[in-house]
């Protein structure tokens, strides 16, 4: 089972945590509404500053190729510091998660 967590009153899974890059309390002050439409968020960690970049589900009709989440690795290869830390957190919608349950 993927850990969950909570940032700001919004439910997440976390799909990946490279070199232990979750920091809660940063997080809650960088993850505004404005990351509120996208399916996952990927945030890298650079001279001792997070950077947060949205992205969409293949399935969403608003994906494109530079947002599309199957591009994470070369984003992660050719954006980000060689080596940071970084993490990979998809949104869970409640209604998804309840049906689930049902």
């Amino acid at each position: 089972m993927k850990k969950k967590i909570e940032v700001n009153g919004k439910k997440y899974e976390v799909i990946e945590d490279y070199r232990d890059a979750i920091e809660l309390d940063v997080l809650e002050d960088k993850l505004t509404d404005y990351f509120d439409d996208y399916d996952y968020v990927v945030g890298d960690w650079a001279y001792g500053k997070l950077r947060l970049k949205g992205f969409y589900d293949k399935k969403n009709k608003k994906v494109k190729e530079f947002n599309d989440i199957s591009g994470l690795e070369n984003y992660i290869e050719n954006s980000c510091a060689y080596g940071c830390k970084w993490f990979e957190i998809k949104k869970i919608n409640d209604w998804k998660e309840i049906f689930i349950l049902l």
